[in-house]
Parts: structure tokens; C-alpha cells; sequence
């Protein structure tokens, strides 16, 4: 996300290279860039400028560190003014209430109704709490179905009255079915439009005196840069929400939305989510994202993420193994499966400190981890136990079974040696914990 906004920031900094001290001279170019890059990602010109504006101003009127170059302190400025315009800190969501009533509002097209079955797995995965969803939008015909699907996929009870067209009254009713059937969070998915109009904001203000949200979030697609700031706009003058939810993050995206959100309508970003699954769901952080935007990685992030898969039984097994050297193709398996969960491989790399820039130009290819998979799939039992089995006859057979040459096998099975070799060495080092660190490392790799 943000790439371009990224390079063209990264080229900014260059200018300072190699220079003593910020001046009004080498300092102008820089603050120049820095401005063209925030228009560029389609920030609105008059906060581009204030913003510039504010970052020359510290520049100029800091004291800096012999330690630390004007390209640093720049960095360290920039960095600081990002998080500002993004909210300064992360906001929790509100769940106060019997049931705690969350409104879902956007145009149509935003993701409202997948954020909203996001939404419900969050709550119930991170707070016990058991949700229950609102099927309000009675214009689009596919909506009631796609929330009911969503919600058979991670369990959470969908509301929905097919018969009636009146979104206020199947609200007061959802909330009503909720107090008798101890649903504590309710989540009420509004229709869209294709553009604002007077009805959609009529019925969306009636349907929230309606039920006495504790939360109002509005969701938008960060892919619509400026347009999607102005929409807010016009949502928030109307509705008074509580927060924003960017949505569509993984994609074009030229981060003027993610920016300039919270300037123009004072509210706070609340939530950042990419892709499909129910599981791609984020608290927004200002201070994490800016770091991002700056290439500086997001290392929080990332750990919080392989926290969130963390099996301490299974980590302590698969210690034991690596203890006696009987790591096998099973394990690989499920350590594969666990990176898997964590999200987009080329995004958890990018949180990496360092190892964004390195990326931009790199396609990785997620596929790889299906042959790994299918070579692993078509092995016997007694295969993945025991490697030393894998003689040129068995070999063959897994690669036809794969889909895969025998060269590709050959290199897996062994770049799996290797590892095993390496896990075997740490072993004696220090223990199977770091052993089983390094599997962590060769398994991003």
C-alpha cells in the first residue's frame, strides 16, 4: 500500500544527503517534493501546503543532534506530522450499551457488508462477546444472502426479514430479537447508494434515532482518494458518526483518503481492512502507518499478527521434535499454513524494517507455497515422517502427483535437508527455542 507515495517521499529526503545542517536553501527543494508527493497521492492542495508548511517550520527551528544528519531529523519530522494528520493515536471502538448497537453506513460498493461480517469475527475472536448481525439493506438483492453467508462462515447469527422492506422497523426488531436471545453486540449492515442523495441519508438518520447506536462507523473505499474525503464529509454533516473504516487497502490505493480523513471531519480512523477473508481486519495505528509510508517497516504489527497464530502447545511439540531431529515434512506442512493465516507475504515482508524498499520492484508469488503443499500432499504417510524414504522412484511418483518436475522436488526436498542441518546445529548451540526461532525465519524466507 501507499508505494508510490512512499518512492516519491524517499526521493525527497535525497536532496539532504550529504549535508551539514538544514538550511532555508537545501531545505527548500525537499519541502518542494514532499508537497508535490502529498498532491500527487491526491491530498487536497490546501493541507498538502499546511502540512509542508508546519514540517519547514520544525525543521528550521530544531536543534539537531551531531549524531543525527538533516536527512534523519527530516525523516523523524515527517514521520511525527504524519501521525498527527492521521489521528495522533489509535481509537478503541465503543461496545457500551445491552446490546452495544454498532451502525454501519457508506456508499454502495464501499465493502459495508463484508466489513460488517469483519466486524462481528473481530469482536467475537478479541472481547468473547457474542454478536449477532442486522440485514438492513432491502434495495440490493443480493445483500441479505451475501450477509448470510458471510455470517454462517464464522458463526455469527444473521438477522434478516426478507418479507419486509421497512429497514427501521427490522432494526427495532433485530434489537428486540437480540435482548431475548443474549446477542450483547448488535451490527446493523445500512444499504448504499451509487452516489449521495437526500433518501439514503433520510432512512440512515432514522434508522439510527431508530436503535441509539453506541457506535456509528462509516465505511469507504480508500481507493477513491479525495472523492472518498468528501463523501465523509457529507456523511458526517448528516450523521455524526463516531469513526471511519478504510477499506480496500491492498489495492491501487494512493493513501490521500488514509491522510486527509481525519482533518477534514475530526473523526478518528478506526479500523483498515484488505481483501475478501473475514480475517483481514486491523486496528488503524497513526504512528505505525507513517512508518510504513516512510518505508521504516512495522514491526508491532507484525508480531502482534504471528502472536495471533501462536499455538503455545503445538510450539512446545514442535520444540521437542527439533530437540530429538525429528522435524519432518508434517511440521513444514503446518508451519506453512500458520505464515499463511497471517496475511499477504509480500505486506508482512514490507513490515520488516528495511526490507520494503527492497521489495518494490519484487513479484512474490504466493503460489509457490501450493507446489511446496501439493509436493508435501502427495507423499505417503510414512513420507513425510521419515525423509530418508525418499529415494528416485518415490520421488517421480510425487512429482506427478504435484503437478511438479523432479528437479522441483529434488530442490525442495533438498533445501529441506539444509534446514533440518541448520535446526540440528542450532540444537546443539542453544536449544530447540532457537531452533525453532530459525524455523520461524526460514519459513518467511
Amino acid at each position: 500500500m501507499f508505494e508510490s507515495l512512499s518512492n516519491r517521499l524517499e526521493s525527497a529526503f535525497q536532496s539532504l544527503k550529504g549535508q551539514g545542517r538544514i538550511t532555508e536553501i537545501n531545505i527548500a527543494t525537499t519541502v518542494k517534493e514532499i508537497r508535490r508527493a502529498l498532491v500527487d497521492a491526491d491530498v487536497n492542495y490546501k493541507i498538502a501546503k499546511e502540512f509542508t508548511d508546519t514540517v519547514k517550520e520544525k525543521a528550521l527551528g530544531g536543534d539537531v543532534l551531531k549524531s543525527v544528519s538533516p536527512g534523519q531529523l527530516m525523516v523523524k519530522i515527517v514521520e511525527d506530522e504524519l501521525t498527527t494528520l492521521m489521528g495522533g493515536t489509535s481509537t478503541d471502538i465503543n461496545l457500551k450499551g445491552s446490546p452495544a448497537v454498532i451502525l454501519i453506513a457508506g456508499l454502495q460498493g464501499s465493502g459495508k457488508t463484508t466489513f460488517s461480517a469483519k466486524l462481528a469475527r473481530y469482536i467475537k475472536s478479541k472481547s468473547g462477546r457474542n454478536p449477532m448481525l442486522v440485514a438492513c439493506d432491502v434495495y440490493r438483492p443480493a445483500a441479505i444472502n451475501q450477509l448470510q453467508v458471510l455470517g454462517e462462515q464464522i458463526g455469527v447469527q444473521v438477522y434478516a426479514d426478507t418479507e419486509n422492506k421497512n429497514p427501521v422497523d427490522i432494526a427495532k426488531k433485530a434489537i428486540s430479537f437480540a435482548k431475548v436471545n443474549n446477542h450483547n453486540v448488535v451490527i446493523v449492515d445500512t444499504a448504499g447508494r451509487l452516489a449521495v442523495d437526500e433518501e439514503m441519508m433520510d432512512e440512515i438518520t432514522r434508522i439510527k434515532q431508530a436503535v441509539q447506536p453506541a457506535e456509528t462507523l462509516f465505511v469507504v473505499d480508500s481507493m477513491t482518494g479525495q472523492d472518498a474525503v468528501n463523501t465523509a464529509k457529507a456523511f458526517n454533516d448528516r450523521l455524526d458518526f463516531d469513526g471511519v473504516v478504510l477499506t480496500k487497502l491492498d489495492g491501487d490505493t494512493r493513501g490521500g483518503a488514509a491522510l486527509t480523513i481525519k482533518y477534514v471531519v475530526n473523526k478518528p480512523i478506526k479500523f483498515i481492512s484488505q481483501g475478501e477473508k473475514t480475517d483481514t481486519l486491523d486496528v488503524f495505528h497513526p504512528d505505525r502507518m507513517a512508518r510504513r509510508i516512510l518505508g521504516m517497516g512495522d514491526i508491532v504489527s507484525l508480531v502482534e499478527k504471528a502472536q495471533e497464530q501462536y499455538d503455545a502447545e503445538q510450539a512446545a511439540e514442535l520444540q521437542r521434535k527439533i530437540r530429538k531431529n525429528k522435524f519432518d515434512f508434517d511440521d513444514f506442512l503446518s508451519q506453512i499454513g500458520q505464515i499463511k493465516k497471517m496475511g499477504n507475504i509480500k505486506d508482512l515482508m514490507g513490515m520488516i524494517p528495511g526490507v520494503g524498499k527492497q521489495l518494490k520492484d519484487l513479484d512474490v508469488d504466493e503460489k509457490q507455497f501450493k507446489r511446496l503443499e501439493a509436493m508435501i500432499q502427495s507423499m505417503t504417510p510414512a513420507e513425510r515422517q521419515d525423509p530418508d524414504l525418499l529415494n528416485g522412484a518415490r520421488r517421480k511418483r510425487i512429482a506427478d502427483g504435484s503437478g511438479t518436475s523432479i528437479q522441483d522436488v529434488n530442490q525442495f526436498i533438498k533445501q529441506f535437508e539444509e534446514m533440518r542441518k541448520m535446526m540440528k546445529m542450532m540444537n546443539k548451540m542453544g536449544g530447540g527455542a532457537k531452533a525453532a526461532k530459525a524455523l520461524g525465519m526460514m519459513g518467511r524466507r
